[in-house]
């Protein structure tokens, strides 16, 4: 019996996690963040609406470049440690993934209709930088969570403030965002070189922007 190629069996898996996060069907280990506020979901006026509808559109295109970007870093790591903790994070984010799928039904809104277009590009900036080498992919990865954190924050200060159960679910994502940021500096992160964050930074404002409308 032939023995099993480790780079097909990953490159299996990427696809496989492509075709998932695409067609919706991503699902949550853990509790949707508004189950514990308990009781009826918020009455929102359709301007509320149509403004959390948009703040978690683009909440959720950053899910599925983080399922690209991690899938990407895993396929290129070159230490197996690094590897188990990109895919340890990866399931985070899919947790994440599934929290704002969910509350964009709760909404009556709709996923960017754009997301292969996004994940495609998110995959492509994953491999780019798990070939830089494995500290300046755990730098990557400091980098996009921190950025991350501080989108997540804005957008609680967006959000509207009836909104109790959108403003659970990116408390929460930024609490992981976080954690993942701070484990990526504890493995030796190598600092993103200026240039690069401030590139980072336009491309993530052109996708927000984008999103936020389609």
């Amino acid at each position: 019996m032939p023995r099993p190629d480790p780079l097909t069996d990953a490159l299996i898996e990427s696809a496989e996690l492509a075709l998932r996060t695409l067609s919706r069907s991503a699902r949550s280990v853990r509790p949707l963040p508004q189950d514990a506020l308990g009781g009826e979901m918020p009455v929102l006026s359709p301007a509320e609406r149509q403004l959390s509808g948009a703040l978690m559109r683009v909440n959720h295109v950053g899910e599925v470049c983080a399922q690209a970007l991690y899938a990407a870093q895993a396929l290129t790591a070159r230490e197996p440690g690094l590897r188990a903790k990109m895919r340890a994070a990866a399931r985070d984010e899919t947790d994440h993934l599934a929290w704002t799928e969910r509350r964009l039904v709760e909404l009556g809104d709709r996923p960017s209709l754009l997301n292969p277009l996004w994940y495609a590009g998110a995959f492509a900036i994953g491999l780019i930088a798990g070939r830089a080498g494995d500290r300046y992919s755990l730098g990557f990865v400091v980098e996009t969570e921190r950025q991350v954190e501080q989108h997540l924050a804005t957008h609680l200060d967006r959000l509207p403030a009836a909104d109790s159960a959108s403003r659970a679910v990116v408390e929460q994502m930024k609490i992981d965002e976080g954690r993942h940021a701070d484990a990526a500096e504890q493995a030796g992160a190598a600092p993103v070189p200026a240039p690069i964050r401030w590139l980072m930074r336009a491309a993530a404002r052109v996708m927000t922007g984008t999103a936020h409308y389609i």
